[in-house]
Order: C-alpha cells, then sequence, then structure tokens
C-alpha cells in the first residue's frame, strides 16, 4: 500500500523505516521461508545467512533472480512470493513482536513533530498482516511498498517515494534499515541512515558514509537526538 493519513508539512523532518528487520525482528524468519520454497524448486541447501547478507531487504523478483532463476518472469515471481510469505505468515504468527522501545520511540518522535513514514520491500498482505499485529497501522503517515515502485532497493525509489509522500526533502529524513541494499538505497536518496543490527554485524555498515549510528533496538533511543547528530555530520563532511 501507498497511504499518505495527513497533508505534509513541507520542510519537515521525517523518520523512515524499512518494516522487516526494523519494526520487528524477523528476517531470519524470511530467510527460512525461501530456503523452504527454494529447497522445493530444486535449490537445495542454500544458508539462510546467506539470503540475509547478500539478498535481504530486496523485492521477491529480484530474490527469485538472484538465487533461483534470472529469467523468471514477473508472474512467476508474483506467486512463488505470494507462497512464501503464505510459509512465512503460518510459520511464525506467534513469534512476532515489535522491537524493544518501538512504541516510546515512535510516541516521541510524533511529540517532537518528526513525520513517520515504512519504505519496504514487503507487498500489501504482510505490511497490513504485521501493521496489524503490532496494532500500529495508524501510527505512520506515509506507507510505499514493493508494489508501489518500479525499482526495488538498492534503487532508492523506494525512500524517495516516502519522503515525497511525507513531504520531507531527501536531506531531511533519516533511514531505519537492517539490510545493506537498503543503506545502500538510503544513501543513493540522500538520506542519513541508522542501522539497525538484526540481520548483519556492526562491521557490515562501516564502510557506508551515510550510518550515522549502529543500534540494536529502539530501547532508550531519543529521536530529537538524531536529526541533531544528522546535521553535525553533514556539517563536518
Amino acid at each position: 500500500m501507498s497511504l499518505l493519513i495527513t497533508p505534509p508539512a513541507i520542510g519537515c523532518k521525517a523518520f523512515i523505516f524499512d518494516m522487516d528487520g526494523v519494526l520487528i525482528d524477523n528476517m531470519k524468519m524470511h530467510a527460512q521461508s525461501w530456503v523452504n520454497l527454494f529447497s522445493d524448486y530444486g535449490l537445495q541447501g542454500l544458508d539462510p545467512d546467506r539470503y540475509l547478507v547478500e539478498t535481504a531487504g530486496m523485492k521477491g523478483l529480484d530474490v527469485l533472480r538472484y538465487f533461483l532463476d534470472p529469467s523468471i518472469s514477473v508472474e512467476d515471481a508474483e506467486r512463488l512470493t505470494e507462497l512464501k510469505d503464505i510459509l512465512y505468515r503460518v510459520m511464525n504468527r506467534d513469534a512476532i513482536l515489535p522491537m524493544p522501545g518501538l512504541a516510546e520511540f515512535l510516541d516521541r518522535a510524533f511529540t517532537n513533530g518528526i513525520r513517520l513514514g515504512i519504505g519496504t520491500g514487503a507487498g500489501p498482505k504482510n505490511i497490513a498482516y504485521i501493521l496489524e499485529l503490532l496494532d500500529m497501522e495508524s501510527r505512520f503517515q506515509a506507507i510505499v511498498g514493493a508494489h508501489q515502485v518500479s525499482h526495488g532497493k538498492p534503487h532508492p525509489e523506494t525512500f524517495l517515494k516516502a519522503a515525497q509522500l511525507l513531504g520531507a526533502e531527501p536531506a531531511s529524513c533519516i533511514v531505519f534499515e537492517d539490510a545493506l541494499p537498503g543503506v545502500e538505497a538510503a544513501a543513493a536518496a540522500g538520506m542519513s541512515c541508522i542501522a539497525v543490527t538484526t540481520t548483519n554485524r556492526p562491521d557490515a555498515f562501516a564502510h557506508f558514509d551515510n550510518v550515522i549510528k549502529t543500534i540494536d533496538d529502539f530501547a532508550g533511543l531519543r529521536p530529537e537526538e538524531l536529526h541533531a547528530l544528522s546535521d553535525s555530520v553533514k556539517t563536518m563532511s
């Protein structure tokens, strides 16, 4: 879904969150679902960690072309991605929980006038599924999913579209990402990034100039300090 709930405030500051691996620590669940699907289609012995490092955050079409068939059609990719998502939802419903400190962090950001958006490689069913489970459907002013863009991460389109819907300049946005293609997409969009270590070790983000902070979760994180940190880094550079 691509959703704009309230009129944008031009020139505002914004946070844009990837969903899987950021709002929830679920990327290993997705990885195992892909591995299970691939094994049924002839790709045996894929290490889930390889999926996480090499393709986490990408659209299903790109994942399938990377691992299974470079020439797979869009229609077949959509069908297989839906099968994977069904596996994921059936296997993990009771294990999906918000990241520690997330609700408090979002409340504080809202109080400080920071607009909130989601930019994810997930499709509409998974987006709705997760936000309903977390009871966070009304938290975000803009939501952009894989079905709303022509190019998935590491292309910047997802984050640029979210910023546009939020009425925020890219330089005024901070992205929260766990996956390397997502951090790359944020950099290409001209956005600072907070790296979340659910999928990658902290040192995996060391070569990204746009990563201003690395976190394990949102506990104790103060949103008003992050834009000051981002502005400071940009001034120094």
